[in-house]
């Protein structure tokens, strides 16, 4: 069951590696060629005084074949170059290869030890030394080891697997300082430079030796050559750039889209907002036509209410004076019986509250009584036309509502007023007959007729 209280440890130097050995494994290899002249890899063999040589061409995903050299050399494409002796025929004798085959010039080295000149143990720390494993192990050397850390160089490296909680294991390898010095003076003086010194029972991976461990002391390694670094770290950058690009570019994109659309919209919002205040003034002069038609139709028409008046009046009767201002109409006039007239006003469907404002006086000459009634009239929907023949007042007149209007008597207007069946008459034959010449005093709407 796994722990699920163990930390998680995330090494960024081990997932850098592990990825440029994923971009090297994705590129061609020619252009890996290019970039590295080092192709391949020499084992060197410590074997008693002899050092035996061999070549691997390709380190990757080829089974490991002991049996092939009869020798524990590495996993990889194996040819067996040499025995050299560690003097100087040996150095002639290498330097004679070298110049036959051009692979060894171009080959990275790599010396391996064996088990006569090194050692290995695993050993078991608290996981709190982990930052610090090699100065603990030097520390405690002389405790695992017949050797303390003057006398030996050693390589610590973590073992991958489940640990027991609290705790790590490591493996150490060391090699004798004497031994390794004796084997490194050896190999130089034959023009060898080794770029790791490891151990064939715990041989590193030649494909992912940025992960594995190295005996040769920092002093006696070669300096990597700066052009191959210079190559790979500009094409990382240029991987990153690309990756940059890449992310950047469809929101950079979808920037852009949003802006245009954005101006679009504000344009559209612009166009509404000018659409929705012409609305508003269209609305706003509804409201008011409205308001004016209602106010207009709240009233009677003049035409109406002359013509109810005619049908009401008697032939004995005749108005001196007829005023209307704001729904009341105020007439004054002789009549051999005011009170019918009152009567015949109040029986009205146009007319209502008939009542006289003054009282009733009798004129010595002619023996009629003299009345001035005030009557209410009625809204234009409360009542219907009283118009006898309403089909022959021309539009003009049919439309007018008046605020106010007022008739007196003028020189030239017959006392006499015409029968009811004059009154059935059109009305504008009517209007045109008895219309005084002056016109009626006030006109309509603040206009002579």
């Amino acid at each position: 069951m796994p722990n699920l209280n163990s930390t998680i440890d995330l090494d960024i130097k081990k997932f850098f590696r592990w990825w440029l050995r994923e971009l090297d494994f994705l590129v061609p290899e020619k252009i890996r060629q290019l970039v590295n002249e080092k192709q391949g890899f020499i084992i060197v063999r410590p074997k008693g005084k002899q050092l035996v040589l061999s070549y691997v061409l390709n380190a990757r995903d080829i089974p490991y074949d002991e049996s092939r050299l009869g020798t524990d050399i590495t996993n990889g494409q194996v040819e067996y170059l040499a025995a050299l002796e560690r003097n100087a025929s040996g150095i002639a004798q290498y330097r004679a290869l070298r110049a036959k085959d051009e692979r060894l010039a171009k080959a990275n080295l790599i010396v391996r030890l064996t088990g006569q000149d090194a050692i290995q143990k695993e050993l078991a720390l608290p996981s709190a030394v982990k930052e610090n494993l090699v100065q603990v192990v030097a520390y405690e050397l002389d405790r695992y080891t017949p050797f303390n850390a003057d006398q030996v160089y050693f390589a610590v490296k973590p073992i991958e697997g489940e640990h027991e909680p609290g705790q790590i294991r490591v493996m150490l390898v060391l090699t004798p300082k004497e031994t390794l010095d004796a084997l490194y003076e050896d190999i130089k003086a034959m023009g060898m430079s080794p770029l790791f010194v490891d151990y064939e029972a715990a041989p590193n991976d030649l494909e992912q030796r940025y992960d594995g461990y190295n005996l040769l002391p920092e002093q006696l390694r070669d300096k990597a050559a700066n052009a191959p670094r210079l190559i790979y770290t500009a094409l990382v950058a240029a991987v990153f750039l690309l990756l940059g690009i890449v992310l950047v570019m469809p929101v950079w994109s979808e920037y852009r889209t949003v802006n245009v659309l954005q101006e679009k919209i504000d344009a559209i919002e612009k166009d509404a907002k000018e659409v929705k205040a012409l609305q508003l003034d269209i609305d706003a002069m509804v409201d008011e036509t409205r308001l004016l038609i209602g106010e207009k139709n709240a009233a009677p028409s003049v035409l109406d209410m002359l013509n109810a008046l005619s049908a009401l009046v008697k032939d004995n009767t005749w108005l001196s004076y007829l005023q209307y201002s704001d729904g009341h109409l105020q007439i004054q006039g002789e009549s051999p019986a005011a009170s019918a007239l009152l009567g015949s006003l109040e029986d009205s469907e146009l007319f209502a509250n008939a009542r006289f404002v003054s009282p009733v006086t009798q004129d010595k000459v002619s023996g009629q009584e003299r009345f001035q009634i005030t009557v209410d009239v009625l809204p234009a929907g409360a009542a219907p036309s009283a118009q006898p023949n309403a089909a022959a007042v021309p539009s003009e007149f049919a439309e007018h509502r008046p605020s106010w209007a007022i008739v007196e008597p003028v020189p030239g207007w017959s006392k006499e007023i015409p029968s009811s069946s004059a009154v059935a008459a059109p009305v504008t034959e009517w209007l045109a007959k008895y219309t005084p010449s002056p016109a009626i005093a006030g006109g309509v709407n603040g206009q002579d007729r």
